[in-house]
C-alpha cells in the first residue's frame, strides 16, 4: 500500500488519465458542473464561540492578570502574599456597592514604615511571557496618606527569577489611571506578576492589569493575536456568540447580560463562569468573567475576520439541565427590550441611543447584525411560548432580522420532534440542530438534509463533534477517527446548503491546562497554539467553500457512504472552478474515475490532502502540524479526473474549467 500511495502521489503531477493503479475497479462518479442545485450560502461554515475551557479570560483575551478588580467571591482569589513580607503590612479588600455596584471591590494595602509589602498574581495557570516582548501594565490608584506608596512590578520566571520590571508613583487622593511598559528579558511559561509596595503610606488599588503590546491588530487591552489568526485563518462565514450554555447560566441570575458587558471596561460586572463546577471531574473555581471580552468586542472581531455577526440571547430561561428557572411571562419585557435594543446597538444610528455608545467606545459605523438567535439549547411547550413572543416584537421592529430557534440539545427523539414539528408550523426563519455522537453517527448521517422539506425553515448546525468515548466525561480525543467522519458528515451539508445555510463545530477553543469539555477545535497554552485535525477539516471547507452546489452522482445517486466513500461538488463561479471534496472512511484505497460534464475539458488544478494510517492520531502542542494539509499541482486532460483516494483520507480537488 505504501507503494501505491508514492506513485498516486507522483502520478498526480504529471497527470493521470487512463487506467486506475489499483487492481480493483474504480468507483465512477459524474459531475453535472452545468446542474445547478442552489448557491452555497455566504454564512456557510462558521465559528461558535463561548467561554469556557478558558477560552475568554486565560485565553483569547489577553489579559494576564487573573482577578484583576477583586471581584470573584473569594476576593483575593488569584493573589497571594509571599509569607516572608506577610508581616510588612495588610491588605483589605473595601466593598463601595452602593457608589460603585458594577465594580464594588478595590484593595487598600497599608504599609506601616520604610518596609515593603508584595502582593503576586499568578495569572491563568501562569502568565505566557515572550523575550523582547513589551508589556503594558496599569491600575487604577489613589494615595490616602500624606506619603506615597512607591510600586514596582515585577515579572518572574517559574523559578522566581526577575524577568522584566518597571516603576509606577500613584500621586493625590482622587481616583487615577496609572500606565508603564517594560520589555521581558526571557521567556517564560508559566511566569507570576508582583507588586512590591513601597512605603510608608495607604494606597487603594483597582483594575490591576497586564498586557502583551503585541495584541491583535495592536489593540490595546486586545485580542490574543495567534488564536484570531487561527480564527481568520478558516474564513469564517459567521461568528456565533457568546455561547452556548454560558448564554443561560445555571440559574437566571447569572445569565449572560450582554448590556453589562459594553461601555468602559471599568463598569463591567463580573461574574461567575457556569462552568467553573459543571464537571465534577474538572470543577474549576476560579473561573469567572470579566467581560473584558465583551458585545464590542465580539461584532469587533466578527468585522475583523470577515464573519457576519450572530449573537444569541437569553429568552427568559436558564439551563434547563441544571436549575429549569424560568421568569413568569408576564416579566419577559426587560428581556424582549434587550433584544430590541441590541439590534439598536449594532445597526442603530449615532444618534439613537445604543447606536451612540457604539460609536463612542469607537464605531461609529453599524456592524450589520442580519441574524439573532432567541435561546439556546431550550426545549418544551415553556419555550415555545417564549419564542413566539420575542418573535412578535422583533419581527414587528425589525423584519429583516432572521432569528434563529432552538431544536433542543439532540438531533432526535420527543423533545427534538415537538420542536421541529411546532416551529415549522410557527414559519421559523432557520432552526438551530445539535448533534454530539459517536464517528460512526456522522457516518450514518451524511445523508441527513437529503429528503428535508425544500419550502420550510432553514437549518443551522449550531453545535456538532464527534464523540468516541461518550459525551461530557473529558475522555474524548480529537482524533483523526472524529475529524474524518466530520468530513465525511460535511459533504452533506454542504450538497444542502439549499436547506443548511450555517454550520458550526464546537466548542471552539481549549487550555490545555484548564478545560472542562473535550474536544474542541484549537487547544492553546500560555504561549502556543495549535489546530487539531478536526480544525483542517473546518478549514477546507471554509476555504473552498465554493458558490454554487452541483450534483456528484454515482449511479444517479448522491455519494453518500457507497463503498465508504462521501463526496460533494461546488463550482467557484468567480474563479472558473471545480472543487471536489472526497471522503474515503475506508481502511483500504479508493481509485476512482470522475466525468466531468458540462465543460470543454479541465485545466491546471491542486490537490489538497488531509490523511493519517492512524485513526487515533492526534495533533499536539510539540507536534502543531502531524496531522494537516498537503498540497500538489494536478494535470487533466480532457473531461475526467482519474486518481486513487488514500485510506482514511480526505481529499480536496480544485480544477479549473474550460467551457
Amino acid at each position: 500500500m505504501k507503494t501505491q500511495r508514492i506513485f498516486a502521489a507522483l502520478s498526480l503531477l504529471v497527470g493521470v488519465y487512463a487506467t486506475p493503479l489499483a487492481a480493483q475497479q474504480p468507483l465512477n462518479f459524474t459531475v453535472r458542473t452545468s446542474d445547478i442545485k442552489t448557491a452555497v450560502s455566504p454564512n456557510m461554515w462558521g465559528i461558535f464561540f463561548e467561554d469556557i475551557n478558558l477560552s475568554a479570560d486565560g485565553g483569547i483575551y489577553a489579559e494576564l492578570v487573573k482577578n484583576r478588580s477583586f471581584e470573584f467571591s473569594a476576593p483575593l482569589m488569584g493573589w497571594s502574599i509571599p509569607k516572608e513580607v506577610a508581616g510588612n503590612g495588610q491588605i483589605l479588600i473595601v466593598n463601595r456597592q452602593e457608589e460603585h455596584p458594577s465594580n464594588p471591590r478595590f484593595a487598600r494595602i497599608t504599609v506601616p514604615d520604610t518596609r515593603s509589602f508584595e502582593l503576586v498574581n499568578e495569572g491563568f495557570r501562569g502568565m505566557g511571557i515572550k523575550a523582547g516582548e513589551q508589556y503594558n501594565f496599569s491600575l487604577n490608584a489613589r494615595q490616602q496618606a500624606a506619603t506615597p506608596v512607591k510600586l514596582t512590578i515585577t515579572l518572574l520566571d517559574e523559578t522566581g527569577k526577575a524577568i522584566g520590571s518597571t516603576t509606577v508613583s500613584p500621586a493625590g487622593n482622587n481616583w487615577q489611571s496609572y500606565k508603564a511598559s517594560f520589555t521581558a528579558t526571557a521567556t517564560a511559561a508559566k511566569a507570576k506578576l508582583k507588586i512590591t509596595c513601597s512605603g510608608p503610606g495607604v494606597i487603594d488599588a483597582d483594575m490591576i492589569s497586564l498586557f502583551p503590546q503585541h495584541t491583535w491588530k495592536e489593540r490595546g487591552n486586545g485580542l490574543r493575536a495567534d488564536l484570531v489568526q487561527l480564527l481568520a485563518d478558516l474564513h469564517p462565514g459567521f461568528l456565533r456568540f457568546p455561547g452556548g450554555c454560558i448564554v443561560e447560566g445555571r440559574e437566571l441570575v447569572n445569565r449572560y447580560q450582554w448590556k453589562k458587558t459594553v461601555g468602559d471596561v471599568n463598569d463591567r460586572e463580573v461574574i461567575m463562569n457556569r462552568w467553573n463546577n459543571e464537571f465534577a471531574h474538572r470543577a474549576t473555581p476560579d473561573y469567572f468573567q470579566s467581560f473584558g471580552l465583551g458585545f464590542f468586542e465580539y461584532f469587533q472581531l466578527s468585522e475583523d475576520i470577515g464573519a457576519s455577526p450572530l449573537p444569541i440571547l437569553n429568552c427568559g430561561m436558564a439551563c434547563q439541565f441544571n436549575s429549569a428557572e424560568v421568569v413568569a411571562v408576564n416579566e419577559l419585557d426587560p428581556y424582549i427590550q434587550d433584544a430590541l435594543d441590541l439590534i439598536e446597538f449594532a445597526n442603530g444610528d449615532v444618534n439613537t441611543t445604543w447606536g451612540a455608545l457604539r460609536a463612542k467606545m469607537g464605531h461609529p459605523a453599524p456592524f450589520h447584525l442580519k441574524m439573532l438567535g432567541v435561546g439556546n439549547e431550550q426545549w418544551g411547550p415553556q419555550y415555545v411560548e417564549r419564542y413566539t413572543i420575542f418573535a412578535k416584537a422583533i419581527k414587528e421592529k425589525y423584519p429583516d432580522i432572521k432569528l434563529i430557534n432552538s431544536l433542543g440539545p439532540n438531533p432526535d427523539g420527543d423533545k427534538f420532534t415537538f420542536l421541529n414539528d411546532t416551529l415549522r408550523k410557527l414559519n421559523a426563519d432557520i432552526l438551530d440542530e445539535h448533534y454530539y455522537s459517536s464517528p460512526q453517527w456522522f457516518l450514518s448521517n451524511a445523508a441527513r438534509y437529503d429528503n428535508y422539506d425544500r419550502k420550510g425553515p432553514k437549518i443551522f448546525a449550531g453545535e456538532y463533534a464527534a464523540h468516541s468515548k461518550g459525551v461530557g466525561n473529558g475522555n474524548n480525543k480529537n482524533s483523526w477517527e472524529a475529524a474524518l467522519s466530520e468530513a465525511a458528515f460535511m459533504t452533506g451539508l454542504e450538497r444542502n446548503t439549499d436547506v443548511v445555510v450555517m454550520a458550526s463545530y464546537a466548542p471552539l477553543l481549549a487550555h490545555v491546562d484548564g478545560w472542562q469539555w473535550t474536544p474542541d477545535l484549537i487547544w492553546f497554552d500560555n504561549l502556543r497554539s495549535y489546530g487539531t485535525p478536526n480544525y483542517y477539516v473546518q478549514k477546507l471547507y471554509g476555504n473552498h467553500k465554493g458558490t454554487a452546489v452541483v450534483s456528484m452522482l454515482k449511479d444517479n445517486q448522491p455519494v453518500t457512504g457507497q463503498d465508504s466513500v462521501y463526496a460533494s461538488a461546488v463550482v467557484d463561479q468567480a474563479s472558473g472552478e471545480l472543487i471536489l471534496k472526497i471522503v474515503n472512511a475506508a481502511a483500504t484505497p479508493k481509485p476512482v474515475s470522475i466525468a466531468i460534464q458540462g465543460v470543454k475539458g479541465l485545466a491546471n488544478g491542486r490537490l489538497i490532502t488531509l490523511s493519517s494510517n492512524d485513526l487515533q492520531a492526534l495533533n499536539s502542542l510539540d507536534q502543531p502540524t502531524s496531522i494537516s494539509p498537503k498540497e500538489q499541482s494536478m494535470v487533466f486532460k480532457g473531461k475526467s479526473i482519474q486518481t486513487e483516494v488514500a485510506p482514511w483520507s480526505f481529499y480536496v480537488i480544485r480544477a479549473e474549467m474550460n467551457r
